[in-house]
């Protein structure tokens, strides 16, 4: 009887103890469990959090754990039913934040990889091939603003394999900052950084082919690195164009004969014994290749809109580029469709960059306004926030941003005044308003950009040796020197269209003179090949403002030696020069040169502009006094895949958004 008892009591203190045992919770929040705590669930709060001040995180937390199984239970075969193992915990995983991470790189023997080839990977469905069919037609016109120019067609060649496209971003590898020009000797390998963007991915290799083993095709790749790619890439710090694209273009062929389209043609340009024939072959073929490729909805968007941008620098190496533009507008729809903008990395950022510079330089040349507005680049323009040191690629789109809206404000200069004179004090009280708000930016650029993108070295033309006309301007980095010949381009601009004050009174008579003078110093003196493009359209600003007989005779040797070193052609500047001067009407030329000399500036000093002090408004000038009225860029306006005459209308399929794939390159 007593042992009874004690069993009782004992049994009814294990329940007693059971039940003031706290429960498991198992829906309580995430602070808790961490904390160690029993969570009462309250909502929204639980009450330890609120007790504590901390937020209260709600959710499920899993735990990954690495198992691995080198040796599977063995299972007897049976007629009946197979059985296979399937391991799908580093998928599940990887849809959580560092689920991933937690496994360890799976180690695959090659014997194990199936052998699949490559006819089975790029096959394009029955579907897809009878959409649209590739047939010898020309491309549609991609200047319908413009006077009819000769549109080559482009015969259909046989089915290029194309890779599966995706639209995320990999990692690339960065290379030395360094902008010296390349000789054919091996670049050695540049330090590697995952310097990542993630929403672009690049497939594998359509093709795979060895170095290049052709004599003429080696030539043709070495004279585009050492040359074409050398300016190509003077906005970019990775050299994309020059050190990384090629040894890609090994194993897309699409992209290597752009490569080759290229470094021919500035051959022939620079060499007489080299004609453009080859350069022709090498474009159509690329062409043809780009064209096959915008009908399969699987393709890679990465290598088409770089293909594009390529032939579009081609086109501009041409003798006659309006006649050839059959890419510039299809580079820049291609570039939309990636989402490619001033925030974009890798070659994203290289193409933006690139295409967006070239369309700049047009405007300047034809007094167009730029087609993407710059509003929508994405440039960062806080001064304030500080940017890496030794990155002044920054600093110069930050820069090409305050151009573009230069010449925007430039083009739209008005050709009539309004009809009543209180209407048109408004006008030019609205454009003096924007005119400060561009010089505040200029200047608050300079003020603000780092010690290095500062000139090392100003000799005036009295300390040097060189009896040349201007200043001896030395910089040293190759981004820098384009930063500096757009700044005192920008600032020419500014002079010129001054809505109250002209170039004949002190302060824009002055501003004009001085910028003119250091941009002609730069391009003078500088021995980099690099800045040949910048350097041609900024010196044709810079010489429009020049009014010394001397000067003016130094800047058309200038061209004359940047088209022998680099081919690109000049000609048509010395014309357009010789009549801006007055050259062809030597009566004319003395007449000017005297008014020059005689006519009285008027002193503006301490000018503060007033509605009401203005005075009568003057008429407007002749089409030869001042900059023509411009439009939005002809070229350019169309040039998106949403637009009703978009480019490429006859062979463009949109692309299928494909899942992401493993990372293979740097893009």
């Amino acid at each position: 009887m007593a042992t009874s008892e004690v069993t009782g009591g004992t049994a009814a203190g294990e329940n007693t103890n059971a039940a003031a045992r706290p429960k498991r919770v198992r829906t309580g929040c995430l602070t808790c469990r961490e904390r160690h705590l029993k969570c009462d669930e309250g909502l929204p709060d639980c009450q330890n959090c609120r007790k504590s001040s901390r937020p209260c995180k709600r959710g499920v937390r899993l735990n990954f754990i690495d198992t691995q199984v080198k040796s599977p239970p063995i299972t007897p075969p049976t007629q009946e039913w197979d059985i296979a193992f399937q391991d799908e915990s580093r998928e599940i995983a990887s849809e959580y934040r560092g689920g991933l991470g937690r496994y360890a790189i799976v180690q695959q023997d090659p014997e194990d990889i199936p052998d699949i080839k490559d006819e089975a990977l790029y096959q394009f469905s029955s579907a897809v091939m009878n959409t649209p069919t590739l047939a010898p037609q020309q491309l549609p016109s991609l200047q319908q603003s413009l006077p009819p120019g000769n549109v080559e067609s482009y015969p259909a060649g046989p089915q290029q394999r194309m890779p599966d496209n995706s639209r995320e971003q990999h990692n690339r590898h960065s290379s030395s900052n360094t902008d010296s020009t390349f000789t054919s000797q091996t670049l050695p390998p540049g330090p590697q950084s995952n310097y990542s963007n993630p929403k672009q991915t690049l497939t594998p290799p359509s093709e795979d082919r060895g170095p290049l083993d052709s004599p003429e095709e080696l030539l043709f790749m070495q004279v585009f690195v050492e040359e074409v790619g050398l300016w190509m890439d003077s906005l970019d710090p990775y050299k994309h164009f020059s050190r990384l694209l090629p040894s890609d273009s090994l194993h897309e062929p699409m992209l290597l004969n752009a490569f080759l389209a290229c470094g021919a043609r500035h051959l022939s340009l620079v060499n007489p014994a080299y004609h453009e024939d080859k350069a022709l072959h090498y474009y159509d073929d690329a062409t043809t290749r780009l064209l096959e490729a915008l009908q399969n909805p699987n393709r890679n968007t990465v290598i088409c809109a770089t293909t594009a941008v390529i032939l579009n620098v081609y086109e501009i190496m041409s003798e006659r580029p309006l006649q050839r533009m059959n890419h510039i507008a299809g580079a820049r729809a291609l570039i939309k469709e990636c989402r490619w903008t001033a925030k974009s990395t890798g070659v994203g950022a290289a193409c933006f960059w690139i295409n967006v510079g070239m369309e700049l330089l047009s405007c300047i040349r034809f007094n167009w306004q730029v087609a993407w507005d710059p509003d929508l680049w994405g440039v960062d323009m806080d001064f304030s926030r500080e940017i890496e040191y030794g990155r002044e690629e920054g600093w110069t789109y930050r820069l090409m941003y305050i151009v573009a809206k230069i010449a925007n404000f430039r083009s739209s200069v008005p050709r009539q005044t309004e009809s009543t004179q209180h209407a048109e004090h408004l006008r030019l009280q609205s454009r003096y308003h924007e005119w400060n708000q561009l010089k505040e930016w200029i200047d608050s650029w300079n003020d603000n950009i780092p010690r290095t993108m500062r000139p090392m070295g100003y000799l005036y033309p009295h300390q040097t040796t060189s009896k040349s006309s201007f200043p001896e301007v030395w910089l040293i980095k190759r981004t820098t020197i384009v930063a500096r010949l757009f700044y005192h381009t920008g600032m020419c601009l500014l002079a010129q269209t001054h809505p109250v004050m002209s170039t004949r009174t002190p302060e824009m008579h002055e501003l004009q003179q001085s910028h003119a003078h250091d941009l002609c110093g730069i391009v003078a003196h500088v021995k980099d090949r690099g800045v040949a493009s910048v350097a041609i359209r900024s010196l044709a600003i810079a010489a429009e403002c020049l009014v010394s007989r001397r000067e003016q005779e130094e800047v058309l040797e200038i061209f004359d030696r940047i088209q022998k070193e680099t081919g690109w052609r000049t000609g048509f500047l010395h014309k357009e020069l010789k009549e801006k001067w007055g050259w062809n009407n030597e009566e004319q030329y003395q007449q000017q040169q005297q008014q020059n000399m005689l006519a009285p500036v008027i002193p503006l000093q301490n000018f503060t502009y007033q509605p009401s002090s203005l005075p009568p408004v003057p008429p407007p000038p002749s089409l030869k006094q001042g900059p023509r009225q411009g439009i939005i860029n002809p070229i350019l306006r169309s040039a998106d895949f949403s637009a009703p005459k978009h480019p490429y209308q006859s062979h463009y399929v949109a692309p299928i958004h494909l899942p992401p794939q493993p990372q293979f390159s740097h893009y």
